[in-house]
């Protein structure tokens, strides 16, 4: 028995060797894939950033001759650590990742058409500012300060005041009724923008019919919002005309009055919220149509031509030429020279990387979709995937997936997202591959055309457009509806 538990044990203890492969990313890849993903804006920034941090990096074409890379290989104290100068000495009369820039010329075409970033502020600082300037008691302004802080992007206040009441009193240690934050509250809803502080759609818009002037229309929008506000949001006009007694004109006259409101009035603000007219919208590439050719370019003006600090290479230089200057002080310094000469020399070749890949795979998409980049018509969009791009460019689909996220193209016809030209392919009944794009421009057309006193159900939506070919199910056509943002029938539906 004794012998068999010692087998056994030996047994477990046994230690076996496997052989196995596994892939492992590079410093080299690792920093190419953080840059393919950063826009034009986060690149220049990322340029600045790394221009601050290393000294060995710099601004500006190298006018240095080349070493030869076979006088400048040493040692330091016996270390087998290559200090070779040629990798850092190496000179190009222009950078390669200052691409074919066709927009030189037109550089002032284009700054007229570009969307820049302007002096935004988040709805919670402004509402903070607001909070300054009314005369509170210390409590109560942080219990304000608190209040904001829970509002929501779309300027709602989603969290009942009990649960508030409770986060004040074990997170900061004030005990307050709900009568007193209701108070509180009441003063957030007087600040600008008009219903911010709302608990609800119905109590945000009542908030801003409140505050405009007391016209017959407002007066009639706020007692059907306070008495009949489910059946005008679904809709249902018919029993607001018959409980008002309402001609076709009033009712029509209350739509606009209300429809003109802001339900989400936190998005008025920048900020962390940003104003739809202030997002940054930065094409990182131009594409221009000239007598029937395509010319594309990049949005790299502001992004400096870079190289490797001449002094620092020097240094390393002039270190291997004097053994008696080869200390064990100046030993750690030029290995920190050495450690920031490479880091720069990464930076350099990623940046090189990244543009090049990037112009390869908008020429795929140009080359793709060459009929709409001259036609600007979204039913000539051809059905194409990251792999088909990836198939064309030799690339992997992550990186094509990287490389479009968050890029956008300035055409002749606006200024689009790579991601807008990719897109699922469908058959007609002749067999045809299509985009579904062209099924949603059809689809577009329908509703925008549409009787809007009886607007077409999605089983009509789907009838019409087998009619022209197109196979498609209903739940299909419901699915485009919503991704284009459009409501169901009975939303649609006007006086």
């Amino acid at each position: 028995m004794l012998l068999l538990l010692l087998m056994n044990e030996c047994t477990m203890l046994k230690q076996q060797l496997y052989q196995k492969q596994q892939q492992r990313l590079t410093p080299q890849q690792v920093q190419l894939i953080r840059m393919l993903e950063l826009t034009t804006l986060e690149l220049e920034e990322k340029v600045a950033q790394e221009l601050e941090e290393n000294p060995a990096l710099e601004e500006g074409p190298d006018s240095t001759t080349e070493t030869d890379a076979s006088d400048n290989e040493s040692d330091v104290e016996n270390s087998n650590e290559d200090l070779t100068l040629g990798d850092y000495a190496n000179e190009e009369e222009v950078p390669s990742y200052k691409l074919d820039d066709y927009n030189r010329a037109q550089e002032t075409r284009n700054n007229e058409n570009l969307y820049t970033l302007g002096d935004t502020i988040s709805l919670h600082e402004y509402l903070i500012e607001q909070l300054g300037i009314r005369n509170l008691s210390e409590t109560d302004h942080q219990i304000a300060e608190y209040i904001i802080g829970n509002i929501d992007e779309d300027g709602y206040l989603r969290r009942d005041l009990m649960s508030i009441s409770d986060d004040l009193l074990f997170q900061i240690g004030i005990d307050i009724s709900e009568s007193h934050l209701l108070d509180i509250l009441r003063i957030i809803q007087e600040f600008d923008p008009a219903g911010v502080g709302a608990t609800s759609l119905q109590e945000c818009l009542l908030l801003q019919l409140e505050r405009r002037k007391s016209a017959p229309a407002t007066k009639l929008a706020i007692q059907v919002l306070k008495t009949s506000f489910d059946d005008f949001s679904n809709r249902r006009y018919e029993k607001i005309i018959q409980r008002f007694s309402l001609s076709e004109d009033e009712m029509k006259e209350l739509i606009t009055e209300i429809q003109s409101l802001n339900p989400k009035p936190g998005t008025s603000c920048g900020g962390d919220i940003y104003l739809e007219s202030s997002k940054v919208v930065t094409p990182d590439f131009f594409v221009e149509e000239v007598d029937g050719e395509l010319f594309i370019s990049m949005n790299g003006n502001n992004i400096p031509e870079l190289t490797v600090n001449r002094q620092y290479a020097q240094m390393i230089d002039n270190y291997r030429a004097n053994k008696a200057n080869q200390t064990r002080e100046n030993k750690e310094a030029i290995q920190f020279i050495k450690q920031k000469l490479d880091s720069a020399r990464l930076f350099i070749d990623a940046l090189k990387e990244r543009q090049t890949t990037l112009m390869k795979t908008m020429q795929a998409i140009v080359e793709f979709q060459r009929e709409f980049f001259l036609t600007g018509e979204e039913t000539s969009l051809r059905p194409m995937t990251l792999k088909d791009v990836s198939e064309i460019c030799k690339y992997d689909i992550s990186t094509i997936s990287r490389v479009s996220n968050s890029k956008y193209v300035q055409t002749d016809f606006g200024i689009f997202s790579l991601k807008f030209f990719f897109s699922d392919s469908m058959q007609r009944e002749s067999g045809e591959e299509i985009s579904n794009k062209e099924i949603k421009a059809i689809l577009r057309e329908c509703i925008d055309s549409e009787d809007k006193r009886k607007p077409l159900p999605d089983d009509k939506l789907c009838e019409i457009l087998q009619s022209k070919g197109y196979i498609i199910a209903r739940r299909t056509v419901a699915k485009y509806r919503e991704q284009m943002g459009i409501p169901v029938a009975r939303l649609r539906k006007e006086i």
